[in-house]
């Protein structure tokens, strides 16, 4: 992708309905940066479907005036995660709905998302689609910053997602921001990469461990 590099282009996702356009400023092992205007998009290659030049008409991304970004060493998906814990963010872990919030724990396959609409949100790594880190001072819902205090969690972290959803069994959680009714309810067990749950009629719905997007408990 090197003879794109600070050239528009057009990035299309897999799970991400609207191709993204932008210039691309950095590549990274297994990521890549675009800024499209007003703000930079931290892109995992994980969901690369295709990228390639953008069209002429469509290229109106000047870098005049923006502010450059925090440069990464050996910039890489782990790497601008860690950077961006305490920052401000916008998530996208498909093309619908955003969430908005704060990294404070990145464990081996999941980070915890520290947000005022979802409180402790645990994020699949494989799922992220986009990060875009907002601007210096920026808070949540314009929240001041006692009212929403970035803390980190009083409960212990598992090392992979799918520990961390068996440490949720028995109880009532939220599934990928609970985006269908069978995704809401008591997560009964996870086994074999199939997750279990009870909705509120009692009947059981079967998820794949690799389709789970995130989790939290309301």
């Amino acid at each position: 992708m090197n003879p794109y590099l600070n050239q528009p282009v057009l990035v299309c996702l897999s799970g991400y309905p609207a191709p993204l356009k932008g210039r691309l400023i950095d590549i990274g092992s297994d990521v890549i940066v675009l800024y499209n205007g007003t703000s930079y998009l931290y892109v995992p290659l994980k969901h690369l479907q295709y990228l390639t030049q953008c069209p002429s008409n469509e290229t109106d991304f000047d870098l005049g005036g923006a502010p450059e970004p925090d440069p990464i060493a050996e910039l890489s998906y782990r790497k601008a995660l860690s950077h961006a814990r305490g920052t401000f963010l916008e998530l996208f872990l498909s093309g619908r709905q955003p969430v908005h919030g704060y990294i404070t724990s990145i464990m081996n396959d999941f980070f915890l998302f520290h947000s005022p609409m979802y409180k402790e949100l645990y994020i699949s790594m494989n799922h992220l689609k986009v990060l875009i880190p907002y601007g210096p001072g920026m808070t949540p819902y314009a929240l001041k910053r006692e009212n929403f205090p970035v803390m980190p969690s009083t409960s212990s972290l598992a090392r992979t997602f799918e520990q961390q959803l068996r440490k949720a069994e028995g109880q009532f959680v939220v599934l990928d921001l609970g985006d269908s009714p069978g995704k809401n309810g008591v997560l009964q067990s996870v086994r074999d990469g199939l997750v279990e749950m009870v909705t509120a009629d009692g009947s059981r719905a079967f998820l794949h461990l690799d389709h789970v997007q995130s989790m939290h408990r309301p």
